[in-house]
């Protein structure tokens, strides 16, 4: 009981994580009707922009952990909100009118540039980091066992529900808000009403690279290392959470994640951890068969 307690803290932490960078895939999706392929190597660069603010700011003799978590997660983001502003700007909008297979490929190249990049600018070895955070709360003990919560699970935890709560209350409650949910329901139609609708698609970018970079953090804090290649293996994972979640739909890129998570935890605690991926795509495969739309996702119509 104590260890199935313990892989289930430890898929909700993991399926939060997923959950923060399916959210950014399931909104560029929901307004432009595109993949962003590069945003698992978004990511990526912004765990390496945590990792490079955290090295910096104990250099510069900043070291109570509050205030060096909060400026390492407001840089992160800073710099991630760059690159995905940068990518919408060459990888989508000049291919916006082109035919769907164009923005796709540009996307793929554009995540093949990011990892190159990070390879050569910051090496192509694993970059591991102290704990920052140490300790946690024993939630039950039996025979030499505990399960334990620990400080950082419940950073994360804490973290990505008091963001996609922000998140959720900026696109119900602002004029950002209503102009992105116009564009998703018809982009033409929007433009034509007033909304500044390549506005609107830049900051969707934008915001959907604030929160990876947000997940980016939190997987350093939680695993304490990273490389350049771990954007491509997370992405996909993420991607996989949106789509079975249901694509376009933003409770259910939450749940996706959430899913997928406990799914690769529970396998590994209690199967081969060799096969955790081939679980959870197992059952994407699955939903997708008896709901293709997903679980929270609803079937598109097509208006001819």
């Amino acid at each position: 009981m104590e260890y199935a307690l313990q892989q289930l803290v430890n898929g909700l932490t993991l399926g939060m994580i997923y959950g923060l960078v399916a959210t950014g895939y399931t909104m560029v999706y929901g307004i432009i009707g595109m993949i962003n392929f590069a945003h698992g190597d978004i990511f990526m660069v912004g765990s390496f922009a945590g990792l490079i603010a955290l090295l910096g700011l104990g250099m510069g003799g900043i070291t109570f952990v509050p205030v060096a978590l909060m400026l390492t997660l407001l840089f992160a983001m800073m710099v991630t909100s760059l690159y995905g502003f940068a990518i919408e700007r060459v990888a989508y909008r000049p291919l916006r009118g082109s035919f769907r297979l164009a923005p796709l490929i540009s996307a793929i190249g554009m995540s093949i540039f990011l990892q190159n990049f990070v390879q050569v600018t910051q090496g192509a070895r694993p970059k591991p980091i102290e704990p920052v955070i140490q300790g946690g709360i024993v939630l039950a003990h039996a025979e030499g066992f505990s399960a334990v919560l620990s400080w950082v699970q419940m950073l994360i935890i804490a973290t990505t529900l008091v963001v996609l709560v922000v998140f959720t209350l900026l696109v119900a409650r602002t004029a950002l808000g209503r102009a992105m949910r116009a564009c998703e329901q018809d982009l033409r139609m929007a433009s034509l009403l007033g909304i500044d609708t390549d506005r609107t698609i830049v900051l969707t970018f934008v915001i959907g690279a604030a929160l990876a970079a947000v997940a980016g953090v939190m997987y350093l804090l939680y695993y304490g290392v990273i490389d350049f290649y771990m954007g491509f293996v997370a992405g996909v994972k993420a991607f996989t959470a949106a789509v079975l979640g249901g694509i376009g739909s933003l409770p259910g890129a939450v749940l996706g994640g959430l899913l997928i998570g406990m799914i690769e935890t529970f396998w590994s605690a209690y199967f081969s951890v060799q096969y955790k991926d081939v679980a959870a795509f197992s059952v994407l495969i699955l939903v997708l068969i008896f709901m293709p739309s997903g679980l929270l996702g609803r079937d598109e119509v097509e208006k001819v």
